[in-house]
Parts: structure tokens; sequence; C-alpha cells
């Protein structure tokens, strides 16, 4: 049994296959970013799935690709923490951005590939090797353009009374804004950036807004100029994305590529579907 996992920091997607890949089960636990998470906490968030408990010793191979895990540090860490909950199972642990290569670009094939979801990231793929010019320092600094700077972005407007008064009147009826309960969150508990992801869905659903069109288009800007950019070619191959972003937002991402002439390349929600023809044709 070969267990392919794609995590985020809010979730993480789990799919067990035969050799011949064949769909065994299907499960999500939340994610399970090494960065911000111990290895008790990890283990949990395993033991909460009965899937992956009663599997675990039948796991021959497990295929991780996660956010958090851009370092060999990182990586180790959790590679170390599978290897003694799935005893039997050689354990591979690579970075997210790996998972949206496999899943959106052709074999061989350049791409500046990118993820825009609870967090943020972009690398250049020669065909056979990743290339990355920024190194993430996580969401508190960097994720430009990602559910939790949007979240940030949304949580300020409102708090400086910047947000207009019928977007603000909808904004309180979708979440709790007691600023004791946003603190409570951001502070004391797991995984403040997730918490600020879902005030991206706020950004979505109202995208027709100009407020909310300013904030979509300053932070795909500040994506390009910051991310893309910074690969000398971005103008010749195309750019892939995978991320409930990228994906509720593709025709603002077309509009943006338009006006800096990039070229968009495939937009998926999640790449957990695309892995495993990869892991399939790669065995």
């Amino acid at each position: 049994m070969k267990l392919i996992v794609d995590s985020g920091s809010t979730k993480a997607d789990w799919i067990a296959i035969d050799d011949n890949g064949k769909v065994l089960f299907t499960t999500q636990t939340l994610g399970l970013n090494p960065e911000i998470l111990d290895g008790p906490e990890i283990v949990s968030r395993l033991n909460d799935r009965f899937d992956i408990l009663q599997n675990k010793k039948e796991a021959t191979h497990l295929f991780f690709y996660g956010a958090g895990c851009g370092t060999d540090r990182m990586k180790e860490y959790l590679k170390q923490v599978f290897q003694e909950y799935f005893s039997n199972a050689i354990v591979d642990v690579q970075e997210d951005t790996y998972a949206a290569v496999y899943a959106t670009t052709p074999k061989g094939e350049e791409a500046i590939v990118s993820i825009l979801g609870t967090g943020s990231n972009c690398s250049y793929f020669d065909g056979k090797v990743l290339h990355q010019k920024v190194q993430s320092l996580g969401y508190i600094v960097m994720d430009d353009c990602s559910g939790n700077v949007f979240g940030k972005e949304l949580i300020r407007k409102y708090y400086f009374n910047k947000m207009p008064k019928e977007i603000a009147a909808e904004f309180e009826k979708e979440y709790d804004v007691d600023p004791d309960f946003i603190k409570n969150k951001l502070y004391k508990e797991p995984n403040p950036n997730a918490y600020l992801a879902t005030f991206a869905k706020f950004l979505i659903k109202h995208k027709d807004t100009e407020f909310c069109r300013k904030i979509i288009f300053k932070g795909m800007k500040s994506f390009v100029k910051n991310y893309i950019k910074q690969f000398d070619n971005c103008q010749e191959v195309p750019v892939h994305f995978v991320g409930s972003i990228a994906f509720y937002l593709k025709d603002e991402l077309q509009e943006t590529f338009d006006k800096y002439e990039l070229k968009l390349g495939n937009v998926l929600r999640r790449p957990i579907d695309g892995l495993i023809a990869y892991h399939v044709a790669n065995q």
C-alpha cells in the first residue's frame, strides 16, 4: 500500500493506492506543517483518522508533500516522525511545491509553478530540478497573495474603519469580530495562519465589489513582482498554479497576467489527483 499526501497548513489530503494505482481509501486530516506543529500533535492528527491508524503497519511507501518542508531540517524532522509511525514504510518527504509540479507540469517541460492557498510559494522547474529564488520566511512576513495575508488585510481594514459600511455589516454577520476572540485565535490557539485564511472566503464571495477587487489585485501584483518576476524567463514559460485562492480567483489571475504579459498555465484547486497518475507512471 502506497500513501500519497498533499498537505497544506489547513488540511492534508490522503490517498492510499495499490501497485496498479487502484484507490484503496481516501481521507483528510488537519494540516501537518512541521514549522508550526510538534511531533505529538502530528501523531494526534494521524490517530484521529481511523483509516490511517488502522493501516499504518500496511503502508509500504509514504510520499508526503507538505507546507513547511522547504528546508532539510524540517524534512528530516517530519521524516523521523513518520518513520516511527509508519514503521514498515519507505518515507519520502518533499516540500509542497513538488506536488504542484508533478500535478501540473507535463514530464520534462519547463514551467514556473506557484502555490496560492493558505500560504504561497513560487518555483521554477527546468524539467528535472526545482529552483527557488525566494526563501519563504512564513506567514508573518511573507506569503504574498495567500489566504492568510488576505485575511490579515481584511481584519486590518475592518479595525481601521477602512471597510465600507455595507461590507462591514456583512463581515460582522459572517465572522466573530470580537477582539478577544480574534486575539485568542491568533495567539493562544494552533494554526493562526489557517485561521486568518478563513477570511479569504469573504473576499472571494464579494470579489466583484470595488473594495475587494482592490485587495485582490494588490495581492496579485505583489506576488508577480516579488515572486514570478524573480525568474528571467517568466514571460517565456507557462506559470501553473495550485491552491484554492488561485482556483477561485482564476479570472483575476488571468487579468493580472494579461497586464504583465505572462502565460497562465494549469490552475488546480488541489494536486492530489495528478499525483496518483505521476506515482503510478514512475513507480
